[in-house]
């Protein structure tokens, strides 16, 4: 039998509902940017075709994107570390001067289990996919409003699926720049060291 996490000099960091969750709402997010590509760049559209099929993909993708965190609710790891994602405090605000400043001691960027940066994706990505929600909806059922608000839906949804790719290549990004976090998403668990480095505010488990 494998040793705990934390007899390695690992700790615990993601439990196994959170780690569903993400996994499902990263695939359906991918499936609906790389269908919403296939649709409005000419190159992808002519080399993937079947577009009816494509449309589907990206409705329904979009339409369930919220559904992983719903059912994953029920979970009281995830419905702690969604409290721990919505609360702000002033080591996060010295985070973020931080980052403006471009100073990267460790020292400076005091974080808890989440810091402020992921703080601020999580909202900003959560209330990007209610507006697309919302637009989507406008522009699939066409009788719902009048041509006017539809157009406006039209508008704000193309640009806002752009300003999210770009934000979610930024989010994947900085992934492949931190293995140790990436690690931790997929296993659970971190190494100590480096949880102290980066989330020294954070309050390891057990």
């Amino acid at each position: 039998m494998p040793p705990p996490p934390e007899a390695a000099g690992r700790v615990r960091r993601f439990s196994r509902p959170v780690r569903w969750v993400h996994r499902a709402t990263a695939a359906l997010m991918l499936t609906c940017v790389a269908t919403a590509a296939c649709l409005y760049v000419p190159q992808l559209a002519e080399l993937v075709g079947r577009r009816h099929l494509v449309v589907t993909l990206h409705e329904w993708s979009g339409l369930l994107i919220p559904v992983p965190l719903l059912a994953g609710l029920s979970a009281r790891s995830l419905r702690a570390d969604l409290g721990r994602l919505n609360r702000f405090g002033p080591h996060d605000r010295q985070w973020l001067r931080a980052v403006r400043r471009r100073d990267h001691r460790p020292a400076s960027r005091p974080a808890g289990k989440f810091n402020a940066g992921q703080k601020l994706y999580a909202a900003w990505i959560a209330g990007a996919v209610l507006v697309m929600a919302g637009t989507g909806l406008l522009m699939w059922f066409t009788g719902l409003a009048p041509l006017m608000w539809r157009t406006g839906a039209t508008f704000v949804h193309d640009w806002l699926a752009l300003a999210i790719g770009v934000v979610l290549g930024g989010h994947i990004a900085m992934a492949l720049a931190d293995p140790e976090a990436r690690r931790g998403m997929r296993t659970g668990s971190v190494e100590r060291r480096w949880a102290r480095r980066e989330h020294p505010l954070w309050r390891e488990p057990g």
